[in-house]
């Protein structure tokens, strides 16, 4: 920091305030600083992505000095610790996750990990969401996030980023020491979805579940989909400007 005092951190997450994930980004946290606020949902809110709860009050409990939880979603967490438990001491950072299972490719698009950083980057505060991938037949290993979260913190906050930008880490599902590195990469491209399980209820009628199979068949070089299946810490700025620039020519000559 300019001033030399550690930053101020705020935590969130979607997985819950009583995730063992969060628990590990708390680890992360003290590592880089002894200012640590928290503020995250009371329960689960995987795949919340970025909803905002207007049609209902929301409630606030604080668990101890520092330490709120809030019945609702990650992007309200950090509406309500950045605008109105921390208004006057305002958060310089904002970590987010450590989630339970990757955030890469079009994840991002329904992730609420991704979506409480994004809301922190919307209120002009610097944030990095972080994932820890995971597998379904094994005991969660988090020590990949564990060991390489503080290096992975520390070197993003030493780059100045722009505004409408935000950080995303993904940890390969390995132990720590079978990390094959950091690789900075881009935005890849593996869609969530297509396998649909159609079962039946006691009374006949039909009920789905949407499945977590993707296509892994071509996995571009490059990107973060890439760097986590070889192995490595992804770590990939994203952009909240989805105007398509190149578009925007032809559109005006199309509506002109």
């Amino acid at each position: 920091m300019a001033d030399n005092r550690p930053p101020r951190i705020l935590l969130s997450n979607d997985d819950s305030i009583h995730a063992n994930g969060f628990a590990v980004l708390e680890k992360i946290a003290a590592q880089i600083s002894d200012d640590v606020w928290v503020c995250a949902p009371e329960t689960e809110q995987s795949a919340a992505s970025h909803s905002l709860t207007i049609h209902r009050p929301l409630r606030l409990r604080k668990l101890g000095e520092k330490r709120f939880a809030v019945d609702g979603t990650p992007t309200d967490c950090v509406l309500l610790a950045v605008n109105h438990i921390m208004k006057d001491c305002k958060p310089d950072l904002v970590l987010s996750g450590v989630n339970h299972g990757r955030n890469i490719a079009e994840d991002v698009t329904y992730s609420g990990t991704i979506a409480a950083a994004m809301e922190a980057t919307l209120l002009g505060i610097r944030a990095i969401a972080l994932s820890q991938e995971l597998p379904y037949d094994k005991a969660p290993d988090w020590s990949a996030a564990e060991k390489w979260g503080p290096e992975v913190v520390r070197r993003a906050m030493a780059v100045d980023w722009p505004p409408q930008v935000l950080v995303n880490a993904n940890f390969p599902a390995r132990s720590g020491d079978q990390v094959a590195g950091i690789k900075v990469v881009a935005h890849g491209n593996r869609k969530i979805g297509d396998e649909l399980v159609e079962r039946k209820d006691p009374r006949g009628r039909s009920y789905f579940w949407i499945g977590t199979s993707r296509n892994d068949d071509l996995i571009p070089d490059n990107t973060d989909s890439h760097a986590i299946s070889e192995g490595h810490v992804s770590v990939t700025p994203l952009y909240l400007d989805l105007t398509h620039y190149d578009t925007i020519g032809r559109l005006k000559k199309a509506f002109s």
